[in-house]
Parts: C-alpha cells; structure tokens; sequence
C-alpha cells in the first residue's frame, strides 16, 4: 500500500519544479486553444464555402506542415536555443491566430485566407514540437523524466478532450473569431 502511494505522488513530482509546472499549464492551455481553433476554422470554412473539398482542405492545411518540416524541425532543435526558438513559434502561432481571429471578426476572411493562417498556425505547431519535447529533460531530473513525459501526453490529451467541446460551445455563443482570438490568448503564457 504504500509503495502504491509512492508510485502515485512519484507521477506528479515534476509539477514540483516551478518551469516544468509553468510551462506544462500554458502548454495545456495552448493545446486546448488549438483544439478549439481546429473546430472553429472547420466550422467557418463550412459557412465560407460549404463542399467538402473546402472543409477537407482545412484539415489538410492543419497537418500538411507536420509531413513538410518535421525532419528540419527536429535539426533545428537540436542546433538552436530551444528557449528561443519555443519563443519564436509560440508568437509565430499567436500572430496567426490573431490575425486570423481580428480579419474573421471584421467578416474578411475568404476561405482561401482561412487555409493560409491555418497552414500558417500548422506551420508553428510542427516547428514547436521538437523544441518542446526536447527542453523537458532541462526543466526536471533525470528521475522524474518518466513522469514529465507522461503528464505531458496526459495534457495533450486532456486538451484533446475540452478543447473540440470547448471550441463548439464558444463558435455557437461568440463565433468563430472569437475561438481564435482565445487560441491566441492561449500562446501568451508560454
């Protein structure tokens, strides 16, 4: 029993350190932000220009930047200060949601418009990825990395979960815009 007790504290002990613990918040909030951006970019680009080619193309332009710059992503990583570079995309995306959400509240926004940012916001997510997996062993120890690694997959889920549910709720109360003015909101805390 209380070996158990040690395995389920032993979970939690990188939100112990005060970087790791900042920086796993603001990386859930940003992940259910992105979420919630994905249903509004869908869910516009329905009213836009409703075929499904259109609505399909927005998934696209969401994932196509992974395939395209994963590889140089990761060397990039790896060669830059990954502080730096998770400033840099973090403004990057908050930019693009930004932009994205004042043109959509201004009701400018052409579904062609809609792909650009969304490759745009893509673009960021597939440079920050490398960079952010690559800093935790710098913000724990050795001992907790299991752990680190573990709640941050438990975050990325959490936010796959509220963030979709979260993102219908504001797109029927507030619109579209106002999903992606919150998406950008949400990289500030990184």
């Amino acid at each position: 029993m209380a070996s158990n007790r040690q395995q389920i504290a032993s979970a939690w002990s990188p939100l112990r350190e005060p970087l790791f613990r900042a920086l796993w918040i603001a990386a859930v909030a940003s992940n259910i932000g992105t979420w919630m951006q994905n249903v509004g970019a869908a869910w516009l680009m329905t009213s836009l220009a409703p075929t499904p080619t259109m609505v399909a193309l927005v998934q696209a332009a969401t994932s196509l930047p992974v395939v395209l710059v994963a590889l140089p992503a990761g060397a990039v990583a790896d060669i830059v200060d990954r502080r730096a570079l998770l400033l840099v995309t973090q403004g990057w995306m908050l930019a693009a949601a930004a932009g994205l959400g004042v043109l959509t509240l201004l009701d400018a926004t052409t579904p062609w418009l809609l792909l650009t940012f969304t490759f745009a916001l893509g673009l960021g997510a597939a440079m920050n990825a490398p960079a952010w997996q690559a800093i935790i062993p710098e913000l724990v120890s050795r001992s907790e990395l299991r752990s680190a690694v573990t709640l941050n997959g438990a975050g990325y889920n959490v936010a796959r979960a509220v963030g979709p549910a979260l993102g219908g709720l504001i797109v029927a109360a507030g619109g579209p815009g106002a999903v992606f003015i919150l998406n950008a909101l949400s990289f500030a805390g990184v």
